[in-house]
Order: structure tokens, then C-alpha cells, then sequence
């Protein structure tokens, strides 16, 4: 093979080798779009799939203000009763609701003080019905307060960081069907009841007149209610506080039972001097119903307000403390 054969060969193997080296690049170029590609598409579909797991997940239950499901024994409710219509009817009428809650969380501190005490957690008592001297259109002598009136003092709760508890003074009327006209805000987490039977008149009475009561079975109408509000909507406890002064307001009170997710509490919340106030306390102890324990007191009517320290010594230690 002469020179020129050889020289146009080995230019020819240049060609072949460089073609080929080009090919290799391509072809490895074109696989790693590929894989590019898979690697999107498989990061797509378990993206996808990842979100509808996380959209299949149950949301986590609602709790309360403060944290956890259960207010007892966990905290110590601690509050503030009255109605935005008066400053007679309690510290909730005067002022802003921001200022009552800066208020309240000064005086319920000591409250958490001392070991194995435990935390607070405050409370508006808003005066949802008012029991009237007047009977008014139906005869019920009571007012309920307007929606946009609990909406405003849930808000000022959920800022607080507190519970919203709806008074119920009935008047002529009964209970269930008063507390049943809150419901939509009793399906929150932090809104629950108390009802004051001093104020449930029977006919031909007048509020402020006569010192009313309640049946054990309206009570546990009202808790039962609660009830099925709370598993209805995975809530979590609620408090059903009923106020008393003597022992005659709750009739038939050895039939008092308890409600699963309702925590039924009977606040003593008698007016007057240290001494008679703790007696009060005391004789009601003796009753040993079945319920958590409330104690009630008056800036102004009390004499001698007692101390939270005073408070505290009592025995059981009240597990909710409301102040009017």
C-alpha cells in the first residue's frame, strides 16, 4: 500500500472515530433528559401523591385557649362575670374588654401560685340573657343579648386567650330553649354555659321579686345538650357552671349526673362577710355532689373581700373562681 492509500485511511478512521465520539455525546446527552424527565415525572407523582395524603389526614381536634381537652383538673378557671348594658352587672361592663383582660390576668395569677397548683385559665362570664323587671313582648321577663354583642366578647376571649362562658338568666322562660339559641356559638372550642337560677321565675313570678330555682333534670337537659354539641363537633370540654346561694335552688339535686365532654360545676356564690361566705362554702361541701366546685366574689357587695390567698385556703380548693 502505497503512501497516499495509507494517508487517506488513517484520515478516513479520524472521520469514523470523530462521528462516532459525536454520537456517544448525543446519545448520552438524550439519556439524561430522559432521566431528567423520569425523574421529574416520578417527583411529580409522588408530589402528588404526597399532597393527597396530606389532604386525606384528619385535621387535629380543636382545643382549648390555652392548650390540651380537658379543663379539670389541668387548670384552674379563673373569671370575670358581667354585660356590656351596666357596670353594676360586673367587671365585663367596665371598660374595654382588652383592659378586663389585662385586669383578670393580674388577679388571677395568685391563684396558679404554690406547688402542684395548676395553671389558669380565664374566663368572660358574659350575661347572654338578663332577666327583666318588665315582661316585655312575650312575657318572659328576660333580654337576650344581640349576635353581634357575643361576637364581640368572643373575639375580646379569643385575644385573652380565655374561655367565653354564656349566663343564662331566663326569666319566665326555661333554660334549654335559651341555651339552645346560642348554639352556633356554643359549636366553638371556647364558648360554653352557666345559668343562674336565681333568676328562673315560675308563673305569676317576677325577677327580683322572688328567688328562683332549678330542676336536676333541667340541668341535665342542658348538659346533655352540651354533650352532643361536643362530640357532634369533636370539641373539647366544655364547663356547665350553675350558680347557687342555697341549697333549695337546685331541686332534686342528688339526680345531677354527668355528661361525657361536659364538666358540671356548682359555684357558691353567696354575697356578705368572710365568715358567712366560708360557712356557705362549707355547708354546700357537705352535700358532696357530684361536680367540680365554684366560688363567687363580689368586689362590691362582699365585705371584707376575701383574698385570693383566703380563697385558696378553702377546702376542696375551688376549681373555678369567678369574680362579679
Amino acid at each position: 500500500m502505497d503512501d497516499t492509500a495509507r494517508r487517506e485511511r488513517r484520515a478516513e478512521a479520524r472521520r469514523r472515530s470523530e462521528a462516532q465520539q459525536r454520537r456517544v455525546v448525543v446519545a448520552a446527552g438524550g439519556s439524561v433528559v430522559l432521566a431528567l424527565v423520569v425523574i421529574v415525572l416520578i417527583s411529580a407523582g409522588g408530589g402528588s401523591a404526597e399532597s393527597e395524603r396530606a389532604a386525606a389526614r384528619p385535621k387535629p381536634p380543636p382545643e382549648l385557649p390555652r392548650g390540651g381537652r380537658s379543663v379539670f383538673p389541668e387548670f384552674r378557671v379563673v373569671g370575670f362575670a358581667g354585660a356590656p348594658q351596666d357596670e353594676a352587672l360586673g367587671e365585663l361592663g367596665i371598660g374595654s374588654l382588652d383592659q378586663a383582660a389585662r385586669k383578670l390576668e393580674r388577679q388571677a395569677k395568685p391563684y396558679a401560685r404554690g406547688p402542684g397548683r395548676p395553671p389558669i385559665l380565664p374566663a368572660f362570664e358574659l350575661i347572654a340573657v338578663i332577666a327583666n323587671a318588665d315582661p316585655g313582648d312575650d312575657g318572659k321577663y328576660r333580654t337576650r343579648q344581640e349576635d353581634r354583642v357575643v361576637r364581640e366578647y368572643l373575639a375580646g376571649a379569643r385575644r385573652a386567650g380565655a374561655l367565653l362562658l354564656l349566663d343564662i338568666q331566663p326569666g319566665r322562660a326555661d333554660f334549654l330553649p335559651e341555651v339552645r339559641k346560642f348554639d352556633k356559638f356554643l359549636a366553638q372550642p371556647e364558648v360554653t354555659v352557666a345559668l343562674d337560677p336565681e333568676w328562673h321565675m315560675a308563673e305569676g313570678e317576677v325577677p327580683g321579686q322572688t328567688i328562683g330555682s332549678v330542676t336536676a333534670q333541667e340541668v341535665n337537659e342542658v348538659s346533655a345538650h352540651l354533650s352532643r354539641i361536643v362530640q357532634r363537633n369533636r370539641l373539647p370540654e366544655k364547663m356547665l357552671v350553675v350558680h347557687q346561694f342555697t341549697l333549695e335552688m337546685i331541686e332534686n339535686r342528688s339526680e345531677l349526673k354527668q355528661y361525657p365532654g361536659v364538666e358540671l360545676v356548682l359555684n357558691v356564690d353567696g354575697v356578705g362577710d368572710p365568715k358567712l361566705k366560708i360557712d356557705k362554702y362549707n355547708a354546700f361541701m357537705q352535700q358532696r355532689d357530684r361536680a367540680r366546685n365554684g366560688f363567687k366574689v363580689f368586689y362590691e357587695e362582699d365585705t371584707d373581700m376575701l383574698s385570693p390567698a383566703e380563697v385558696m385556703r378553702l377546702r376542696p380548693e375551688p376549681e373555678f373562681v369567678v369574680y362579679e
